[in-house]
């Protein structure tokens, strides 16, 4: 699991620890030191802890005028045990709206599984969005399962094109808009 670290193809675009509307502003990373678990297993150190015991993150970009950010996420998003999207929602997504995110872009390739509970957190966030979206891009057969399975993709954008998207070589404004494009494509049917 340390091996997996998160993508650094922005990294010269933006930085989450420079960011002074991140809620990772002036982090710090060890390149050696790995401090971080899930399950016992040590994970790279430049992922970011926000609160939960198994769900790690890196918010990739942010750009604040069109209101948009990218995160990857990396562990086991449990809402069983750990209540994730608790964490996920105030620790990390209330400070990007309160400085005019509303639009989630969340890479889910490294989520493993997918424990869903309650969806009032979910319906909350989708609340406080009002004209933004929360999308699912990449994550796993099995977790969007879940995802459908507790219904919570009424509130998260998942499926279809969303789930096999190349976008890597791709720059954060040319996947904001592919995905931006695709979700008001489903509004618009």
């Amino acid at each position: 699991m340390h091996e997996i670290e998160p993508t650094q193809i922005w990294k010269n675009l933006y930085d989450t620890t420079q960011d002074r509307n991140s809620p990772f502003y002036g982090e710090r990373y060890s390149e050696t030191e790995c401090i971080h678990s899930i399950y016992n297993y040590y994970i790279h150190p430049e992922w970011d802890e926000m609160g939960s015991a198994t769900l790690y993150l890196k918010i990739l970009f942010a750009d604040y005028r069109p209101g948009y950010c990218i995160i990857e996420l990396m562990g086991e998003w449990n809402d069983v045990l750990y209540n994730d999207i608790m964490y996920l929602k105030r620790n990390v997504a209330e400070i990007l709206m309160d400085a005019g995110i509303n639009k989630f872009i969340l890479i889910g390739e490294n989520v493993l599984e997918f424990h869903g509970d309650d969806d009032s957190y979910y319906q909350e966030w989708f609340d406080d969005i009002e004209e933004g979206w929360i999308a699912c891009v990449n994550f796993r057969k099995h977790v969007l399962e879940e995802i459908r399975e507790h219904r919570l993709d009424y509130y998260l954008a998942t499926g279809g094109k969303l789930d096999h998207i190349n976008w890597r070589p791709l720059s954060p404004r040319q996947l904001f808009a592919m995905v931006d494009d695709l979700i008001t494509k489903r509004l618009n049917a």
